[in-house]
């Protein structure tokens, strides 16, 4: 198994009635199939009183060795999914006003597709074949990262001594002591603590 796998995946979308005020359908992916043969075009499935399906696309869904991670994600969470990304062409004089843009694994891919305006990202079940593909390809090339601890850093670093001067913070703690020290001295030749003030008598 190489670095990068695609597999064919055929999307199948419905068109479903909706009661909303300015649209009387909805687009969106219900399932994924393997073997999924080329089409030029939509193929529709079958069709009921409230919905029609279609075999809108058949795209390769991509494996990559570097997200072996995201797929870890997807099948640990209970229900392995594929996402599928539809992008709408408000534009278009189609009876299809939607493409199936992308299909993914990848969790963190699909998430990135969803702050896009016009794509609608979904996820539907992902074929019991297809989860054993996944599997043997994160066992094949997933890489635990090392972990690094981190050395903790002083409060204080060489880089903080801007323009040839000391950090303030520095500056008044190393006086602080200085003049805390200055503050209070014994006077051996009397055996008593000597006051030391301030030149004004104070």
């Amino acid at each position: 198994m190489t670095s990068t796998l695609s597999i064919p995946v055929g999307v199948v979308v419905a068109r479903e009635k909706i009661a909303h005020p300015w649209q009387s359908y909805r687009w969106r992916p219900v399932s994924v199939f393997l073997d999924a043969p080329k089409i030029e075009g939509w193929r529709e499935l079958r069709r009921d009183d409230r919905s029609v399906l279609y075999h809108a696309a058949t795209l390769n869904l991509e494996l990559f060795r570097k997200e072996t991670t995201a797929y870890q994600v997807n099948l640990a969470n209970g229900e392995p999914t594929v996402y599928v990304v539809l992008r709408e062409d408000p534009d278009t004089d189609d009876d299809w006003p939607v493409e199936v843009h992308l299909v993914t694994a990848s969790p963190f891919e699909a998430q990135s597709h969803g702050d896009v305006g016009l794509d609608n990202v979904e996820g539907v079940a992902m074929p019991a074949q297809l989860v054993e593909t996944v599997h043997a390809f994160i066992e094949m090339h997933h890489e635990e990262e090392p972990f690094y601890k981190r050395k903790r850093q002083p409060h204080l670093r060489a880089e903080e001594h801007k323009f040839g001067q000391e950090p303030l913070v520095a500056l008044r703690e190393r006086m602080g002591e200085h003049i805390e020290g200055a503050a209070k001295t014994t006077d051996p030749t009397i055996g008593c603590d000597v006051r030391i003030g301030r030149g004004d008598g104070k």
